[in-house]
């Protein structure tokens, strides 16, 4: 009886010796992950006709689609603006001739999010797809310019600022672009919609964080022409392709 107890003893300090043996103490073992039912996410957005900034809160529906909520704040250029410099003065500050207003848009909506491919370890790719929609509201400014106004005295001019008019501002009297703050209390608005689709790509090494790249195209209407450019035809519909750079949390 007590050639078998040591018997025992001897097979289980074995056991446990090869046990530890096989396991490498230096070696990162990688935990399963949980189902993380939130997501917060900021970025920045490069699109076809400008560029912006992106916010995106995310709630798990289930293990593979979720809801969210976003905003996008993003610059929309006319494809027909040229910048331009007074040649006869060395310091003149550069313009776009015949540009009547600065065109902002506020993005607020909702829409969900479908992942396709989950992640198989830490270093792996998650591929979702993307869909939304809302509110987009066009924000517009005015432009002033820096006028030249004649003094009486050959080769003298002084400068005003000046709300800029085609009928009377050529590129013969007008200086450059006026500080970035004249017109700011003179912004009005248009309000319409969008809609968005994209597909997202999110590599961060650690389960609760987000590093996402995502590409897409959205879609902003409204009811009438946006008044961005004059001596040329103004859009009510922007087309444009989008790529965001996106980080965040999960919990």
């Amino acid at each position: 009886m007590k050639f078998l107890r040591i018997k025992l003893l001897f097979l289980f300090a074995l056991t446990v010796g090869v046990v530890k043996a096989q396991v490498n103490p230096n070696e990162f073992v990688e935990e399963k992950p949980y189902l993380m039912k939130h997501e917060a996410t900021a970025g920045i957005q490069f699109h076809s006709a400008g560029w912006g900034i992106q916010f995106r809160r995310s709630f798990n529906l289930t293990g593979y689609k979720k809801l969210m909520f976003e905003g996008d704040y993003v610059s929309m250029k006319h494809p027909k603006e040229v910048k331009s410099v007074n040649q006869s003065f060395d310091n003149a500050r550069s313009y776009v001739y015949g540009k009547l207003n600065n065109f902002t848009i506020l993005r607020l909506g909702v829409g969900r999010q479908k992942t396709f491919f989950s992640k198989g370890d830490r270093n792996g790719v998650e591929i979702r797809a993307i869909y939304s929609g809302g509110l987009s509201m066009g924000v517009l400014k005015p432009v002033f310019l820096q006028i030249l106004e004649p003094t009486g005295t050959l080769g003298q001019f002084d400068l005003s600022i000046q709300r800029y008019n085609p009928s009377e501002h050529y590129v013969d009297n007008i200086y450059g672009r006026a500080p970035f703050t004249e017109g700011i209390d003179r912004l009005f608005f248009r309000p319409g919609g969008y809609v968005k689709l994209g597909v997202n790509f999110e590599y961060a090494p650690f389960f609760e964080d987000v590093k996402a790249l995502e590409v897409g195209v959205v879609a902003d209407f409204y009811p009438k022409e946006i008044p961005i450019m004059a001596y040329t035809e103004n859009k009510q519909i922007f087309l444009s392709f989008y790529l965001t750079l996106m980080y965040g949390r999960k919990w």
